[in-house]
């Protein structure tokens, strides 16, 4: 029999805070570092640069996305069905090959690096999953979860302003950016990941109050979705205009930024995404205080439908000028977090956690997750080809506005039905 680390050990022995702080610092720290090697290129302009009628940027941001939309179909099968064994080194092949990606980004002269984007977007769609994995089916996964997830609000906002001043300071070229951002946040990485993979299964208590998480096979993950199908349409369709609305905000914050004449600061990424962090965080690991899974997946339904109603309350207020942009993008990043953040850890953990469905939350969420980056691959494509004219800054508020009224409409619908299926149940379980 294998030895545990002594890591492992003190973890299984030590109280219930300590593993809570010790697995949510080195989830988050993990991923802040992976980030580095997706996102960093958004604080890049590209002014000037144009390829076949389309800005240049443009180009590397929908390969980039496309690349992760196919990741999050590929994932479907993959994610739910890796071993835990596995989860280490495929977190680190899928970073190795994002990095050396951007390398080859840096050598080979644009258009032609374009694709290199493909290859950056591909690996890393699959990272997400893998280090959820770790943190899922625990009876403290709200904070673990969340922990995780405000991760890339943070770090969007620490990455975008490494990149900045990278190119201030160091004199570092838009095309090498990336590359040496990716270098500094290399060694934390491989620390972190190191730390992360000493955390022990979920115990036989996590099991008793979250339901057992196994791979799930084909067959598995067929019944999963024909016994919630209402509800995975719904959520789903939710997911995609929170995932493109937070992957538009995400790729052209410089551009809209720029187009509020405050672009030349490169403090202002992060001004904007620590309150905005450190709100979710509070918000939703406090959800771990609610024992009861029925109820705590409903309240995560409203926590989703407040957020996107205080996105289109935002915009009214910032188009009627009572609020500066600096308070409109923290408010609007407020509530996108909050709609987009529970679908990345708490609200599926509670849904299978509700039902007592023996699965793996990594199934459900990349199921919405291949959707949500098609619909993000799609919003590219209407802008481009049928909106040119409009300006980034334009075409933001009119997306919080759409996002605001269908998202609100589509969760409530979700909330209904799970609401009535699990009442169902009961009812049939009482007979």
């Amino acid at each position: 029999m294998e030895q545990k680390h002594k890591i492992t050990r003190w973890l299984e022995s030590t109280h219930t805070t300590w593993f809570t702080i010790y697995a949510s610092l080195c989830a988050f720290a993990l991923y802040t570092c992976v980030y580095a090697f997706r996102k960093t290129f958004a604080v890049a302009t590209f002014s000037g640069l144009s390829f076949a009628g389309f800005d240049y940027k443009v180009w590397l941001v929908t390969f980039q996305v496309i690349g992760y939309a196919l990741a999050k179909f590929i994932g479907i099968k993959v994610i739910s069905e890796l071993k835990a064994r596995s989860r280490g080194f495929g977190i680190l092949l899928m970073v190795a090959i994002a990095g050396a990606s951007w390398l080859l980004f840096a050598l080979v002269p644009a258009p032609y690096n374009i694709i290199f984007l493909f290859t950056n977007g591909l690996p890393l769609g699959m990272v997400w999953g893998m280090v959820f994995g770790y943190l899922e089916g625990r009876r403290m996964t709200e904070v673990l979860g969340a922990s995780l997830a405000v991760s890339f609000i943070f770090s969007a906002g620490l990455c975008r302003s490494a990149g900045a001043y990278v190119m201030r300071d160091w004199n570092v070229s838009e095309y090498w950016m990336p590359f040496v951002v990716c270098c500094l946040f290399l060694l934390p990485l491989l620390a972190f990941q190191f730390l992360l993979d000493k955390l022990p299964p979920p115990s036989e208590k996590d099991e008793q109050l979250r339901t057992k998480r196994l791979p799930m096979n084909k067959e598995e993950r067929k019944n999963f979705t024909k016994a919630f199908l209402p509800g995975i349409v719904l959520f789903t369709l939710c997911y995609v205009l929170l995932t493109a609305f937070r992957d538009f905000r995400d790729n052209f914050s410089a551009d809209i930024w720029k187009a509020l004449n405050m672009g030349d600061d490169p403090s202002i990424y992060t001004k904007t995404e620590i309150p905005v962090s450190l709100i979710v965080l509070v918000c939703m690991g406090s959800l771990m205080l609610i024992k009861n899974n029925k109820l705590a997946l409903m309240i995560n339904h409203l926590i989703i439908a407040f957020g996107m109603i205080l996105i289109g309350i935002a915009n009214l207020m910032f188009e009627a000028q009572v609020i500066g942009p600096v308070l409109w993008m923290t408010l609007v990043g407020i509530g996108l977090y909050l709609g987009y953040i529970p679908f990345n850890s708490i609200f599926f953990d509670r849904l299978i956690a509700t039902f007592k469905y023996v699965s793996t939350v990594g199934f459900i969420m990349y199921v919405a997750d291949s959707f949500g980056y098609l619909g993000s691959v799609a919003v590219l494509f209407y802008k481009n080809f049928f909106q040119k004219g409009l300006s980034w800054l334009s075409f933001f508020l009119t997306g919080g506005y759409v996002m605001s009224v269908a998202g609100t409409i589509l969760i409530l619908g979700s909330m209904l039905y799970f609401h009535q299926k699990h009442r169902a149940r009961k009812k049939q379980q009482a007979i």
